[in-house]
């Protein structure tokens, strides 16, 4: 792989996601007027990329409607030339053939796509919180201890299946080393063709942990499993959001930072949008001498189809 000196980094921002919930921070977008305008001004910041998940307007629960996804995406499009990247994480609580729907729906550029099956836990949470803004939430966050995120064989396959005729590129998002040897099965498979984009998901209960040697272990086993066939980046949860951001940026990989990785800007202070954790990062990156890629060179890294070729 090139190393960080030759090539520009790619800033994903993942705006809103599928952990947090309305009571944990004000700034969480959930309507879709606050996520388009928090993808628009994380855009604006710096992010080549926007992970987009859609959220129920009414209460702020997770959702896959696609009539929540059509509120935001043609305004985003309208306004950026970042590339949209829909999630097929969405709700757990579905099968990977109706999480697939916003993206056969929308045909978008990219997808994240979960490499393997594993316990996806965040029930901790519940217990920071004494009052909660709306009725569904803390039953939420405690049902995730019983939380099997299911991504077999078979579903991916059938995501890449089913995607292919949309020239859908994936972000893999890869939880643990054995996930890294699931996407090079799919690789050997024909489902998914070079460059690959790996996003390393570091710091998930049920997932490897946050480690820098971690880090440096599932690049090693990339490396070795994909050779110049990909391009990485990092998601840190939580408080390894920055610190794994700059690490992987240092070691020639990509970062990922935006509210639904983390909710906070520095140690015990919440972040006042996605823009103002795009704004940090890459301000970091740029005094340590990286130079920030643009969504048309993040393209053409990733091998993308680009943002006139999308349904929205």
């Amino acid at each position: 792989m090139a190393s960080s000196r030759n090539r520009k980094t790619i800033i994903t921002c993942a705006v809103t996601g599928a952990i947090h919930t309305p009571t944990m921070s004000d700034a969480l977008p959930y309507t879709a007027d606050e996520i388009a305008r928090q993808a628009i001004e994380a855009a604006e910041a710096g992010a080549a990329i926007l992970h987009l998940h859609a959220r129920n307007p009414k209460d702020g629960s997770v959702s896959i409607e696609l009539g929540d996804f059509n509120a935001f995406l043609p305004r985003i499009k309208q306004s950026t030339e970042a590339v949209v990247n829909i999630s097929t994480g969405g709700d757990i609580s579905k099968t990977v053939a109706e999480r697939l729907g916003p993206a056969l729906a929308f045909s978008p550029e990219m997808c994240s796509l979960n490499m393997g099956s594993i316990n996806f836990a965040f029930h901790r949470m519940a217990a920071r919180y004494d009052k909660w803004k709306f009725d569904w939430e803390k039953a939420y966050v405690e049902r995730s201890e019983g939380a099997i995120f299911r991504n077999t064989f078979k579903d991916l396959r059938e995501a890449a299946e089913a995607l292919r005729p949309h020239k859908v590129r994936f972000e893999h998002e890869c939880y643990d080393v054995g996930h890294l040897y699931n996407l090079k099965f799919g690789l050997d498979q024909g489902w998914f063709k070079a460059p690959i984009f790996i996003q390393f998901v570091m710091g998930i209960l049920g997932g490897i942990g946050p480690e820098v040697d971690n880090l440096v272990f599932m690049k090693r086993t990339a490396d070795r499993l994909f050779g110049d066939q990909y391009h990485w980046s990092v998601l840190g949860a939580g408080a390894a959001q920055l610190p794994l951001a700059i690490t992987a940026a240092q070691l020639g990989g990509h970062v990922r930072v935006g509210l639904e990785d983390s909710l906070y800007i520095s140690r015990g202070r919440l972040a006042t949008s996605n823009a103002e954790q795009v704004h940090k990062v890459r301000r970091l990156l740029e005094d340590l001498g990286h130079e920030i890629a643009t969504p048309d060179e993040a393209r053409e890294m990733l091998g993308l189809k680009g943002g006139d070729s999308v349904a929205f």
